[in-house]
């Protein structure tokens, strides 16, 4: 005892204060606490009395019996009468425990395990699927024309018997059922491919392959309907669709009001009559067999399981009586099959055609957001990586070959302001997309990463493809053959709307679920809460107290220190794992903040979750962008585009952190925050994006042919140089830089013409280059002005084919 009585507490404080933030960063138990604290008091104690009342108080929270009784038991009883921690309904916990929870917990402990999220698998294509990519991909994009797909409304049927024979339909199909068995990998690149070059052609293949029969079959059918549809299914004698949007029930598919009773025919068997109206469901019109979500009665509880049974879902072959076909909407002139579906007093066996038989009853919500969970994270993503491979390639070429005061417009920097986004834009996604495949055939089912990949894949190929419309001026707003951009560029608004609205899918998907789904205790103490259950309620309520108390330690260290106490894996990106981590932190304790001052109402508070959202979703996109470059290499090439994508996401996290800083309603912190922190953290933000110098860099590459280039266009569809487009421009890009060479040589020999015409002449003249050469620079001018020419249309050829007749 007294033991310290010498040392000056100018010296034993800070001591203390130094070991008590270190328990707090590490977030070590509460006996540490209790001991550290006891030396402490007892080195100027010369009695027992102050050891004796730290022990007690000690034991008030560290002793779980005593605690429960005196402060977590009271916490529960008002937390549950106040509503502070928001109730979840039946249907919104479906949602929140289908699926997996993956690498996303880890941004949500604020304090990310880096070799776990970068030692992920970045899987490749087996030989097999490789193959499939190299021969049918590669033909079936031969077969199509997409200005041909457009003008005519749908594929040819030479195209659609060929998407039938070569097992495009089956690709999720087990091989015991004659499918393909292909990794969501190898789903993923094969629609990438196809939509690289020609959006309804990629949709058609890739619904059957998604959300629909073929993977609630495999998930929840039962032996019989396997055995039944599922070779069907993938030698494309069954074509499938699946309705679940109402015109009542969009985002909102919970309250859909399609539904079935059940009844019992003379012969004893329980049979369903359907009723429904559906709208937006694709391939509907040339399907033979219907996927039906709707609401399940049993009036007379036949079942045992009560009158209302809930979501359920079913198989209806789309010739039954009472089923209308045959319409289809116009989504934005895309000409894939995108139709409505009525019907009316639909009479089935319940047990051949509920997915799953008597089992499937009442469980349709939970099939449909477990195969969502894993499905929206392969199909959208590989979409828009597509579209942004093309637009990166396309934009590269065209920037070269179209030449306004005698330079390649490339060399503007506003035109290379531009295209560093679709360059850096492309190398994020792909990233992304691979890293996210992983994930999945892993066996996991991300339900929050699928959501964040759902929403910012598709926003950002949008601006891709806005900046390769601006760039391409008017070639990319005429409409023709030649026109490489317009049917992207049109039907683009497509993905932002299906699968969950991206509005929806940003301001309550990403961040609410991840919350509830991610968070380490928030989901134990709504469950304790809900159940009276003191002891888990005690566990759980404190887990979360020293967790809030190691973040709000880590954050203040992080922030005072940019990070750079953070213990990150060594690498190129080091700084950049730092500010990750020093981001999670901050979002970690602020989400908390928000979960405690807003209780159930968090989930309203839409922008404030959308910006919570944007920070997950960014952390997670630069992880995976790490991951790439680490993977491929640390090509030295490459530095340029991996670094302009992480400035991009530390803008992106800055953005969005100083908007919660603006806009978060805490009691008594809102101004503190809003007029003290926020200013602070402008100064000190997370990063101020991309600098001008990289930008260029990305532009200049992009306008480069060469190993790289074709590496980031790896896995598109390139057309020949017979094809109108993208073939004729890649062929003239490439001959005009191989001509470089030559028209500096006659810079040089003193010609003085600025047309290529009169260079070339002149260069011939003086002997500076030879007939051959000659030959070979003329027809590169020749290909460099068919390549930027638009089409033109006869007028009454044009005006014969305008305008189908609405049915409504």
């Amino acid at each position: 005892m007294n033991y310290l009585a010498n040392t000056p507490l100018y010296i034993s404080i800070p001591i203390f204060v130094i070991v008590l933030l270190v328990l707090a960063y590490r977030n070590l138990p509460g006996f540490l606490w209790a001991i550290a604290s006891l030396i402490f008091v007892a080195g100027y104690s010369s009695s027992f009395v102050p050891p004796l009342i730290v022990l007690a108080v000690f034991a008030i929270f560290i002793v779980p019996p005593i605690r429960c009784a005196l402060i977590s038991k009271p916490v529960m009883t008002f937390l549950g009468k106040i509503g502070l921690l928001p109730a979840i309904s039946q249907t919104e916990r479906e949602a929140i425990d289908a699926g997996t929870v993956w690498v996303e917990k880890e941004f949500f402990s604020g304090s990310p395990d880096f070799k776990r999220i970068l030692s992920q698998p970045y899987p490749s294509l087996t030989a097999e699927e490789q193959a499939f990519m190299d021969g049918p991909v590669e033909e079936l994009c031969k077969m199509v024309s997409d200005y041909d797909v457009a003008c005519r409304g749908d594929l040819t049927p030479e195209t659609w018997e060929f998407i039938k024979k070569s097992g495009f339909l089956s690709m999720i199909i087990p091989k015991e059922y004659g499918g393909l068995a292909f990794s969501g990998l190898a789903v993923s690149s094969v629609c990438s491919k196809l939509a690289s070059h020609c959006g309804p052609l990629s949709i058609t293949v890739m619904v059957p392959n998604s959300l629909g029969p073929g993977e609630l079959l495999s998930h929840f059918g039962t032996q019989e309907q396997k055995d039944h549809y599922l070779p069907r299914l993938a030698d494309g004698r069954e074509i499938p669709c699946f309705g679940l949007t109402e015109p009542m029930a969009g985002s909102d598919a919970g309250s859909i009001s399609s539904h079935a009773e059940v009844f019992k025919k003379e012969d004893g068997e329980l049979y369903l009559r359907f009723n429904f109206k559906k709208r937006y469901i694709t391939l509907a019109a040339v399907s033979t067999v219907i996927g039906l979500a709707f609401k399940l009665r049993d009036p007379q509880n036949f079942l045992g399981k009560g009158e209302e049974l809930g979501i359920t879902c079913a198989l209806i072959p789309s010739d039954a009586p009472g089923i209308h076909l045959g319409r289809r909407h116009d989504p934005l002139g895309s000409s894939f099959y995108n139709c409505p579906i009525n019907g009316e007093n639909v009479e089935l066996p319940l047990e051949k055609h509920v997915i799953g038989g008597h089992s499937g009853v009442g469980i349709g919500w939970r099939m449909l957001m477990n195969c969502l969970s894993a499905g929206r994270a392969v199909t959208l993503p590989a979409t828009s990586t597509g579209t942004s491979k093309m637009c990166n390639r396309a934009v590269g070429a065209y920037a070269k070959v179209r030449k306004q005061f005698g330079l390649s417009i490339g060399q503007f920097e506003g035109i290379q302001e531009a295209m560093c986004e679709v360059g850096g834009y492309n190398y994020m996604l792909e990233a992304a997309r691979i890293y996210t495949c992983g994930g999945v055939d892993s066996g996991e089912k991300p339900s929050v990463v699928s959501a964040l990949a759902k929403y910012h894949f598709t926003e950002t190929v949008r601006t891709s493809i806005n900046h390769a419309m601006d760039i391409s001026g008017g070639s990319g707003i005429s409409r023709g053959p030649k026109n490489i951009f317009a049917n992207a560029y049109t039907s683009t608004p497509i993905a932002i709307t299906v699968e969950g609205a991206n509005i929806l899918t940003r301001t309550m998907i990403i961040f609410g679920q991840g919350l509830i789904r991610c968070h380490p205790t928030a989901m134990d103490e709504v469950n304790a809460i809900e159940s009276g259950d003191a002891a888990a309620f005690d566990k759980a309520l404190w887990s979360h107290i020293s967790f809030v108390v190691s973040n709000v330690t880590r954050a203040k260290l992080l922030t005072l220190t940019r990070g750079w106490l953070s213990p990150v894996p060594s690498g190129p990106f080091s700084k950049y794992l730092r500010r990750i981590n020093w981001a999670s932190s901050l979002f970690a304790v602020f989400a908390d903040m928000a979960m405690g001052s807003y209780g159930g109402n968090l989930k309203r508070a839409e922008r404030i979750t959308g910006r919570f959202g944007d920070m997950l979703s960014w952390m997670y996109f630069a992880c995976t962008v790490i991951k790439r470059y680490e993977h491929e290499g640390c090509k030295k090439e490459d530095l340029p585009h991996a670094t302009w994508a992480l400035d991009r996401c530390m803008e992106n996290i800055s953005t969005a952190f100083d908007g919660i800083l603006q806009n978060i309603e805490l009691p008594l912190l809102s101004p503190i925050l809003k007029y003290i922190h926020r200013p602070f953290f402008r100064f000190n933000s997370f990063g101020s994006g991309p600098d001008d110098k990289t930008g260029q860099k990305i532009a200049l590459a992009m306008m480069t042919p060469g190993e790289q280039r074709d590496r980031f266009s790896y896995g598109m569809y390139i057309p020949s140089s017979e094809r109108e487009g993208l073939g004729k421009l890649e062929e003239a890009f490439v001959d005009l830089v191989k001509s470089e060479e030559l028209f500096d040589k006659i810079k040089k020999s003193g010609v003085k013409a600025k047309h290529p015409s009169a260079m070339i002449k002149e260069g011939f003249a003086n002997s500076s280059i030879t007939a051959e050469q000659v030959d070979f620079l003329k027809q590169t001018v020749e290909k460099c002005e068919a390549a930027i020419q638009v089409d033109e249309f006869e007028l009454d050829d044009y005006l014969h084919t305008r305008s189908p007749t609405a049915l409504t």
